[in-house]
Order: structure tokens, then sequence, then C-alpha cells
């Protein structure tokens, strides 16, 4: 006899996770399947020990340039088993905190990997096998590393970002990393700082080419003075490994280079994991993932897809749960309560990174007339204070309405200062109510005053040249 369920959600990320806990909330009961560990990539071999691992490096860097704040650290060191000891260490402390919230919430955790048999109906794979019978299913299996064909990739030492953060922590002297998207540049900017020799390889002509073009100018800058060789519209051809180092080959403005390096990183995306979540005849996947509609809801009634698996969807942990409370909503009968046409995303580089909404050259694409604000974080006086490296804040506005369409951050803290203009996008603000807000000083929020004040021909103050 199968077990009933109001809803089974396969998938235990944080678009699994939160999907769960909200059904159960609203009265379904909810079954939850994860062949692995609760989090999913988030927080298993994403996010989470990926900033774990940046916020050490980013310190042990601080501290190697501390002179300049008064400060004398002598025979500072790292320990690169005891810095992915403290990444397991959260990973598990948060883990535990999800586990703890699905059982408070009532919602049935089964370990196994998860086949859709029909139309409501799951079977778990695991030591024994057991059935599941729901009135929905709702699909949340995130994605895995792409392997591109390139010769040689099999070779040991050609690795993934799973595979790096499984690890119990290698103290690499050199690294290729093969794609300049945002894994790329947040691994580059961590080995780096603890004193790894860092290539990238990007194919297309920028790092971060879905990014606003002065966001990538400026960190293709800041690499390269900090001695990362940056080398983009480049085709990775051929990795042959000789002893203990691999030789990656690769094209360049139509000369063939190559360099060496103890390990090679592959980031150039993911994809939908999907295979052998569905049994024959149950046809809703494409090469891209699961086609959905804008309930989330596939061709097969009763079947959801959310987060890193639907197909075109943006593969980010905050989108895929916002889109789990949507498509929960939906199941009860509810409207949705989240707006999914604005979405930041964050880099975690030195300087952070952020963007929402659109940029002067998206808008341009739509016909839409702009006007943009620009403050240069280095006439703001915390970034003075904490010695940062060059930055701005960007706002983009409606020129008839001035209604703010988007915001481009460079600088620290950028992660943290979007959500302020994310809110001011989601609820059509206008330059005028941006510029009506006192922000502390001296704080980095300053530089959005000054940013708003800058599309108004109202700014304060100019940026000084750095000693």
């Amino acid at each position: 006899m199968s077990k009933q369920y109001d809803i089974i959600v396969i998938g235990a990320g944080p678009g699994g996770y939160v999907a769960a806990i909200r059904a159960a909330q609203s009265g379904l009961y909810t079954a939850l399947v994860e062949k692995d560990r609760v989090g999913g990539t988030c927080l298993n071999r994403g996010c989470i020990p990926t900033k774990t691992l940046m916020h050490a490096s980013h310190l042990y860097h601080q501290l190697g340039a501390c002179e300049a704040l008064g400060i004398s650290v002598d025979n500072c060191s790292y320990d690169i088993k005891k810095m992915y000891q403290r990444k397991d260490d959260v990973t598990a402390q948060l883990r535990s905190g999800i586990e703890f919230l699905l059982k408070a919430n009532k919602v049935d955790l089964y370990q196994g990997r998860a086949l859709i048999t029909g139309n409501h109906t799951v079977a778990v794979l695991a030591e024994e096998r057991t059935e599941l019978t729901g009135t929905n299913i709702l699909v949340a299996a995130g994605s895995v590393p792409s392997v591109p064909p390139i010769e040689g990739i099999t070779l040991p030492g050609v690795i993934t970002s799973n595979e790096l953060l499984d690890q119990e922590g290698t103290d690499y002297q050199s690294m290729v990393i093969i794609g300049g998207g945002v894994v790329g540049v947040e691994f580059a900017t961590i080995f780096h700082s603890l004193g790894c020799q860092v290539t990238v390889i990007e194919a297309m002509d920028r790092l971060l080419p879905g990014m606003d073009k002065e966001i990538s100018q400026n960190l293709n800058m800041i690499m390269k003075k900090r001695g990362i060789t940056v080398y983009t519209s480049a085709v990775v051809e051929q990795l042959t490994r000789s002893e203990e180092r691999l030789k990656c080959s690769f094209s360049h403005k139509g000369k063939t280079l190559s360099t060496m390096a103890e390990a090679v990183l592959l980031s150039v995306g993911r994809r939908a994991d999907t295979a052998g979540l569905f049994a024959d005849g149950l046809a809703v996947t494409t090469d891209r993932g699961i086609v959905v509609d804008e309930h989330f809801e596939t061709s097969i009634p009763g079947i959801y897809a959310i987060g890193d698996i639907i197909s075109g969807g943006i593969q980010l942990a905050h989108v895929a749960s916002a889109q789990a409370c949507n498509a929960v909503a939906h199941i009860c009968g509810q409207e949705p309560e989240i707006d999914l046409n604005t979405v930041p995303s964050c880099i975690y580089t030195d300087p952070e990174i952020a963007s929402v909404g659109l940029d002067a050259a998206a808008a341009k694409e739509q016909g839409i007339a702009v006007k943009t604000g620009k403050f240069s974080m280095s006439g703001n006086g915390k970034s003075i204070i904490e010695n940062q490296e060059r930055g701005f804040i960007k706002v983009i506005f409606e020129a008839e309405t001035d209604v703010v369409l988007g915001a481009q951050l460079m600088c620290a803290r950028a992660t943290d200062l979007v959500s302020e203009l994310a809110a001011a996008i989601v609820n059509q603000l206008t330059v005028h109510q941006l510029a009506a807000v006192i922000r502390p000083h001296p704080t980095f929020t300053e530089g959005i005053t000054e940013a708003v004040e800058d599309a108004l021909g109202k700014a304060v103050h100019i940026a000084p040249k750095r000693k």
C-alpha cells in the first residue's frame, strides 16, 4: 500500500524544503524526498560553502594589507584543511536547522532517489523501495555542473565546483579556471587571496557576460591588477597531463596558447538534473530542463517544477525559494505573494557585485528612454575608512516617469545594499521618493543617496583621487 499525501516534493534544496514547509503550514499533508543531504546544492556544494571559504580567504588577504591601517601582523598563515573544516561545520549547522524545521512542521522526509512513475505516484528508491501517492507532485531536484566536450576533460585534476568543495582541502599553488562567469570569478578570488596563481579563460568577450558592461570592465581591471591572468574571447581546445601538472591549450586572438597548473576547474554553468527522474512515457523535460507554465505546472496536471530544473529559469537559490512560495500558493488556490520579475543577482568577489532590474543597455534594447545616476564609491567615507578599492553605485530611472528601473553596484556590501533598490523597483518608487530618504553617515548606503542625487543633478560629493 502506498502512503497518501496532498503533495510530494522532490529535492530538499532551497526550493524544495521551502515548498515543503510552506505546504505543511498551509495544511497540506506533505512528503519530501531527497537523494543526498537536505539543503541541496546551495547549502552543501554552492552558496554557503563557497561564501564561507570566501570570508576566510578575504580575511587572510586583508591581514596581509593591514600595515596601512597601523596594524602589524607577524607570521600570518592559513591552514586550508581547517578552512574546509569550518566550511563543513557551517553547512552542518544550517542543515540541522532545516531538519529541525521540517520535523517541527510535520513534513515526512524520505531519503532516496525519487522516480515519478505516474501522474500522482512517486517511488523512493533506497535499500527498500517505498511507494508514495500525492494529489500534487512538485519537482525541485536542482542542477549539476555542466561538463564541456573538451579533449582530456576526464584527466585527474580536472574538477567541477562539486569536487572542489567536497574535498578535504588542497592547497593549490596554481589553477586554471575555465569559465569567467559567477562561479569562476568567485573561486578565482578565493584561491588568489590564498596565494594561488590563477588563470581565468572565458569564451565570451568579457568576464560576467550577463552583467552590466561597466561591472565586467572594472572587475577585469581589478583582477589583472592583483595578478590574476585573464583571457577573454578564448576557447579551450585540449587538456593534457605531464607528471603532476595539467597543460591547458587554448586559442586566443588567432593564436594557440597554453598554460600549466596543478588543477583545472570547470565553471561553464549548470544543467538541470533530470536524469532518471521520470519513468518512460512521462515526457515533460527537454534538453534544458522541465517546461512549466506561469504557475510552475507542467503539461501533466498536478505535476509542478521550480528552481534550477525548469527550462529557461534563473538558477539562483533565492529565486527557487520565491518560486516555491508562489507554486504552493497556486496549489492551495491562493494568489501568488512574491514578485518574480525583480530578481537581485549577487557576486561575492572583492569588491562585491550586485544587480537588479534593467541596466541602461537592456533598457535601450527595449526602447525605454532612461536617465542614470552614478556615484564613485572612492568618495564614500565608509569606503575610505575601510580602505576599499574602486567601485560604484549606478541607478537607472525611466526618463518620462522618474520611476526606478534598475541598479548596478560594485562596492563593499553591494549584496546587502541591493535589497533596498529591489524593494524600490517592486514598489515603483521614483527618483524623488528615493532622494527623500535620510541614510545614516558614515555608511555605504550613502552611495545610494549620491547616485540618486546625481540623477537629479544635485550631487554633493566629488570623489577625491586616491593617494
